[in-house]
């Protein structure tokens, strides 16, 4: 039986071997002074400090190999020369156990009660005269070519004296004369740890790995490594083998020794790269390269190097180009968008003996590697965007990093930035650049802008050459994210014809069938799918016996448990704890968080009350808890609609393949219903339950833990992180409910309110809309969460808003006037259009749209996502019946703003037919018409200003309720005058000035009785407003001291 030997703990120590016992010496030597031993010579102090500790391992490694050898019956073993005897004993010691303990020994025992030594040391025991004797007559016998005499012989004398290494040598020489290379290998292994000769070490290990013993031969690199430091050829051979065999870790650790001795090395960093991938240590392989990257670029200036034999120049001084994308893309891997574009750009510009050229840092855009034809970089406000007046650069930049630029800018969010460099990398042969373009669409997916990123994999699946599963399976889903199911339905078929066995396709395509009403067909595809996951089951259970079964056959002359090539998985699982250990880990994490929670409690009323103290140490302990919750793998699966099942609901394989099961079971059960009823308004949709409680606190408790953390982080002026930690549980599983998402989505939008993020406001009361279809709560609250001005009111009219609305308008229409059309969809929890539906709502939108003149309508966008959410009751949400004013108006109301008044008026008109007593959509209407009538292109300009009047007259028939409302009506009649009076002379509304000045009479006397209704403490809300409108009216109409009257009565602090 073979040694079970793990080599891999010992690695990092070989380095600092000599310097720990060089240490270890130094103290014996005090305490031999202390003892008062100073007739010691020179000649014995050298012999001391070459007592090395690898000499002392090596040693006892081999009593430990000795002492686990079970001796037989010496003359059985002398007559068999083949399997019996010594060598077919186990060597079976399990030296990763007593590593430790003989360390620890070592440490114990180091320079305390060495005796002195003379001087010439002996390199092992003193034999006895009957040794010595046996040994001669093994010789003897040798030299006769005796050998299983010779044999005998000298298993005896290892018997009686394990140290003679010539009995090991003799020994290992006969099995070679027999032709039994392992075993004389084996022998000669034994006798070099008797010998401490660090050449014949590195000769061994090199016989091993010629012989197939490859963990024998890492255990020989090792010894010679720890008995010659200097020897990194020993350690680089070492790190290859691992590396060869698959033993990652190992290698790992034998290269970082290496660059130990050669820091920066940029072929040893080149070697290390792919380990530390697979072993997913990324930020560390980062932390390298950019440390090899700073010391090449201070170490060669101008960019290059010259070869002293060839006098060529040699790019980075040996950081190339292409250890640069490496870099780039490590930051990349690990979300750090912004240090790869500065790796690139600064990477480039040294490359290119630029490296003084700093002045492009202050640019925030790329203008610097501009391609030929590129638009001029201007911002919005015709001006010269950011960036110091710096014209482009125009300079050469490889398409490579120009990809790594694109990518970087892209997920950062620099979208318009990273489509440029996108665009320049596509414009190159497909066929060239196809991995590269792969990347840039995954980089557009997984921003949810998938009308990007379709037409590159459209592309690359058009060519068999480019094409893949995987580039068909992404050109499906972007199909599929655009409402485009017939034909994300035609390539999951092309990919189950292609390749039968991928159930993923047929589960996608099965989900389409069942969206587009084909029930059967959906079915079909999940019949299939069972099928064969137990077959393929059955499958591996046999395989799996077959591989054990061929996996014990077979034997090995090595000293060591020779294994095959693990596998990635076979790795990657070799360090992972144990259940029991995961579960006490977990138990002192949850210990830990009650504690801090606990802590978070007793400071919530003073961090309320704004005491800095404990709002500060409050924040402290809230984000370790935080911190915890977001680094919690099982709080984030990949599917979103399975709950929270604790942190050890079972194995990862077979809770992976159940999720599968219950994922097709469930949908098998829903399909048979939808044949059966037609309807799925009785379907009986039993969810699953799960853990409500996470590391002894409920979910409620740290969602509110979060919002408040977040509220605080708002204040304080980190808005961004706030940002990303309530976006970051959003997609949590524990938190997919519809009343938690809305809860977490109403934080983003109080938090953005804050800070005067509209933007992002807009995009979540979409957000809500959508969860809530066919409510007027949410279209409310998107009202309520804007306010007056200009940034409010950029964010209500984004072409994005306005589209969305107009869609759920027209469902809504759709659902009173021809309810038949729409069908539930129980993956978005929305009703939609059904394929004949569908093609009446799309004319009937070209329709509306055509009658309502809209000249200025964006090019529409997909929402891309879908909410996903568990319902808490199996009932559909009714279809409306009666036809909603509300988002008609709203929908008026942005085209108000802006100032498509044409539009704007026919679809208050609209509202108007659905609710004629409301005052706000009079008022509105009032609003469109006269901005109609000041635009030049009204050629019904009276009637308009006329219309306006009248709808302003029912206005304030409905809203003179109250007396709480007379000021906004008084000052809306007089802002209606005003707008007339200041127009009239340039749409030439009149032909002298006193018209002009009639009207002002007429706005001046309702601003007067807003002023008055303030003095009299009946309505104070528009006071300031009708003062200061008053005061224009004044200022031009020359009327200063009444003017200077009002700013110092109404509008002074």
């Amino acid at each position: 039986m073979p040694l079970d030997w793990n080599d891999d703990q010992s690695d990092e120590e070989l380095v600092q071997s000599a310097d720990d016992y060089t240490s270890g010496s130094e103290d014996s030597d005090d305490f031999d002074d202390e003892e008062g031993s100073e007739e010691e010579s020179g000649d014995d102090e050298q012999l001391c400090r070459e007592e090395t500790q690898a000499e002392k391992e090596i040693e006892g490694d081999f009593d430990r190999l000795v002492k686990n050898i079970r001796l037989g019956d010496a003359s059985s073993a002398s007559t068999s020369n083949s399997s019996g005897g010594l060598l077919a004993k186990d060597w079976d010691f399990n030296i990763a156990e007593k590593e430790a303990e003989f360390r620890d020994d070592l440490r114990e025992a180091s320079g305390i009660g060495r005796k002195r030594r003379k001087k010439g040391r002996q390199t092992g025991p003193v034999l006895s005269h009957q040794v010595r004797a046996m040994i001669g007559d093994g010789n003897q016998a040798y030299v006769d070519s005796n050998l299983p005499e010779a044999i005998r012989i000298m298993q005896e004398v290892i018997r009686i004296e394990p140290r003679a290494a010539s009995a090991w040598s003799v020994l290992a020489q006969c099995y070679e004369d027999m032709n039994e290379p392992g075993k004389a290998l084996q022998l000669r292994i034994m006798a070099a740890h008797l010998r401490h000769d660090a050449e014949e070490w590195d000769r061994l290990a090199r016989q091993s790995r010629e012989h197939g013993y490859n963990q024998q031969a890492l255990y020989c690199y090792r010894k010679a490594y720890s008995l010659d430091p200097s020897n990194v050829d020993a350690l680089w051979d070492r790190a290859s083998l691992a590396k060869e065999i698959g033993d990652f870790k190992t290698a790992r650790n034998a290269f970082l020794s290496i660059l130990k001795r050669y820091p920066h090395d940029i072929t040893v960093l080149r070697e290390l790269h792919p380990i530390l991938i697979e072993l997913s240590e990324l930020p560390l392989c980062r932390e390298l390269l950019s440390a090899a990257f700073t010391y090449y670029q201070s170490t060669f200036v101008i960019g290059y190097s010259i070869d002293p034999h060839t006098q060529n120049h040699i790019q980075g001084g040996g950081f190339t180009q292409l250890d640069l994308l490496l870099l780039a893309d490590l930051h990349n891997a690990l979300g750090e968008y912004e240090d790869a574009v500065k790796v690139i750009r600064k990477g480039t510009r040294w490359h290119q003996g630029r490296a003084e050229q700093r002045y492009w840092d202050v640019c925030e855009d790329d203008r610097e590697f501009d391609a030929e034809g590129w638009p001029p970089r201007i911002s919005p406000t015709g001006t010269e965007s950011s960036g110091g007046g710096i014209q482009a650069g125009r300079y050469e930049l490889d398409p490579n990093a120009r990809h790594r630029l694109a990518v970087a800018r892209i997920k950062m969010g620099d979208v318009e930035e990273g489509k440029l460099h996108a665009n320049a990398v596509l414009a190159e042969d497909v066929l060239d650049y196809a991995v590269l373009f792969a990347e840039i669409a995954d980089a557009y997916f997984e921003r949810g802008m998938y009308v990007e990123a379709k037409p590159i994999y459209e592309l690359l699946g058009g060519d068999p050459a480019t094409s893949s599963l995987y580039i068909l399976l992404q050109t499906a889903a972007c199909l599929r994210m655009l409402d485009e199911l017939k034909d994300a339905a035609e390539v999951y078929e092309h990919i189950r014809l292609a390749d039968p066995t991928n159930n993923d396709a047929k589960m996608k395509l099965a989900e389409i069938y069942e969206i587009t009403n084909e029930p059967r067909k959906a079915l079909e595809l999940v019949y299939e799918v069972i099928d064969s996951r137990k077959k393929r089951a059955k499958s591996q259970g046999d395989a799996s016996a077959h591989g054990d079964a061929a996996g014990h056959s077979g034997t090995m002359s090595s000293l060591f448990a020779e294994e095959r090539t693990k596998s990635k998985a076979a790795i990657r699982a070799q360090n992972r704890l144990t259940h029991a250990q995961l579960r006490e880990l977990e138990a002192e994490r949850e210990a830990e968080v009650m504690r801090g929670y606990k802590r978070v409690k007793e400071l919530w009323k003073g961090m309320l009350e704004g005491n800095e103290i404990q709002e500060r140490e409050w924040l402290v302990e809230a984000e370790k808890l935080v911190e915890t919750f977001r680094e919690t793998r099982n709080l984030f699966l990949t599917s979103r609609n399975h709950p929270f099942k604790g942190m050890f609901p079972r194995s990862r394989a077979s809770k992976q393949q159940a999720e599968n099961e219950e994922d097709e079971d469930r949908m098998a059960s829903r399909l048979h219903l939808d044949i059966e009823r037609d309807t799925m308004a009785r379907k009986s949709g039993k969810e699953k339950q799960g853990v409500e409680v996470f590391r002894g606190i409920s979910f409620d408790e740290w969602l509110k833990l979060f919002m408040q953390y977040c509220f605080i982080l708002t204040k304080k002026g980190q808005y961004d992180l706030a940002d990303e930690v309530l976006r970051h549980i959003l997609v949590s599983n524990a938190y997919q409910t519809r009343e938690r998402q809305d809860s977490i989505r109403l934080a983003l939008i109080t938090c953005a309110i804050a800070t005067q993020r509209f933007p992002t406001v807009v995009e979540q009361a979409r957000k809500i809309i959508t969860a809530h279809q066919f409510n007027n709560e949410p279209l409310r609250l998107l009202l309520a969460s804007l306010s007056s001005g200009l940034r409010p009111t950029d964010a209500f009219i984004t072409s994005t808003l306005q589209k969305h609305l107009f869609r759920e308008m027209k469902l809504a229409d759709t659902a009173v006037k021809n309810p038949d059309t729409l069908k539930w969809n129980p993956l978005n929890k929305r009703y939609a259009p059904t394929s004949m539906g569908k093609e009446r709502f799309e004319n009937a939108e070209q329709d509306e749209m055509g009658a309502a003149g809209e000249d200025d309508a964006a090019e529409e966008a997909g929402e891309g996502e879908t909410i996903i959410v568990q319902e808490a009751t199996g009932g559909l949400p009714e279809i409306p019946s009666k036809l909603n004013p509300v988002i008609v108006a709203i929908y008026g109301q942005i085209c108000i703003a802006a100032k498509s008044y044409q539009s704007a008026i026919f679809y208050l008109l609209h509202a108007y037919d659905y609710c004629p007593e409301d005052p706000m959509v009079c008022l509105c209407l009032a609003i469109a018409s006269i901005g109609r009538a000041m635009q030049r292109q009204s050629d019904n300009r009276h009637h308009l200003v006329t219309q306006a009047m009248a709808f302003l007259t029912k206005y304030r028939t409905l809203r003179n309720v109250d007396a709480q409302g007379m000021g906004e009506i008084e000052f809306n009649f007089g802002r209606a005058f005003h707008q007339l009076g200041n127009s009239s002379q340039s749409l030439l509304l009149a032909t002298s000035d006193q018209y002009r000045e009639g009207l002002y009479s007429h706005a001046v006397k309702h601003y007067e009785r807003v002023l008055d209704l303030a003095e009299r403490r009946i309505d104070e809300t528009f006071t300031k407003e009708a003062a200061y409108n008053l005061a224009l009216i004044y200022s031009i109409t020359g009327a200063i001291p009444l003017a200077d009257a009002l700013y110092r009565r109404w509008l002074s602090i």
